[in-house]
């Protein structure tokens, strides 16, 4: 039984953006489809700052494999039990917020790969593999090649570190939260800020050196996401589930109070 697709990692190896669809709020096994059916790559389940619970993402990640859209989790830094139970249930892949230097992203590592790589504990249906029969000794290499790690670069602590973070093996993406940077600056909410391109330009040139993808999230407007995409952001975090509803039902509203 063949491993299902990672279509953020299939993406990404093709050079182009990967584009995650944020959950906060929809909890029903069609998150996923609408995600796919509107052009999105990968689902963000935000257990960071989401409700949701191990049992809400893990229902969401099931029917997403089959859905043409791949499920990954954002879970606390010190909430690994979270990550690994969405990982044996559905999930593949998870983004980790504040990684602030290679110390914790090697722990990040050992936590989610699999031996040798890291120390995963192997349990779990195989959802990966639509439950067909496979062996530790196929399946454990095969998801450490597909599952994405993503550390979230999200203090100037992290932009200093970022080359000896994307030097870590097993991590795949140093992922801005640019939001949270803006505030650990001191600017709160200049994401258009020219410390923050500066930011943007040395995980960058970290990345592209050590083989690593940049990912963006916390930028929504479309100069400022049109700049830092130039940069070499390519794992995107494109809007959420509210915000995409609030848009166009604001967009609704407003065209049919017009015709008043």
């Amino acid at each position: 039984m063949p491993i299902v697709t990672n279509h953020c990692r299939q993406r990404l190896a093709s050079g182009g953006l990967a584009l995650g669809f944020g959950v906060h709020h929809l909890r029903g096994s069609a998150t996923g489809m609408i995600a796919a059916a509107t052009g999105f790559d990968w689902l963000f389940i935000d257990m960071e700052h989401g409700a949701l619970s191990v049992a809400d993402a893990a229902q969401i990640s099931m029917a997403a494999l089959s859905q043409g859209v791949t499920p990954i989790v954002r879970v606390c830094k010190d909430a690994i039990f979270e990550g690994t139970r969405s990982l044996d249930n559905g999930a593949m892949g998870v983004v980790v917020p504040h990684v602030d230097n290679a110390e914790e992203a090697a722990v990040i590592v050992q936590a989610y790969r699999f031996p040798p790589t890291g120390a995963r504990s192997w349990g779990g249906p195989p959802y990966a593999y639509d439950l067909g029969a496979v062996t530790p000794a196929t399946a454990q290499p095969e998801l450490n090649e597909s599952i994405l790690i993503a550390c979230m670069i999200e203090t100037p602590e992290a932009v200093t570190n970022a080359e000896s973070i994307a030097a870590v093996p097993g991590v795949d993406v140093l992922m801005f939260g640019t939001s949270d940077l803006t505030a650990t600056m001191g600017i709160p909410g200049q994401i258009a800020h020219p410390e923050v391109r500066a930011a943007y330009e040395k995980v960058g040139a970290a990345c592209a050196r050590h083989g690593k993808v940049m990912g963006m999230g916390g930028v929504y407007d479309e100069a400022t996401a049109r700049d830092y995409i130039s940069l070499g952001a390519r794992f995107i975090l494109s809007g959420n589930d509210h915000s995409f509803l609030m848009a166009a039902a604001s967009a609704r509203a407003k065209f049919l109070r017009g015709l008043g």
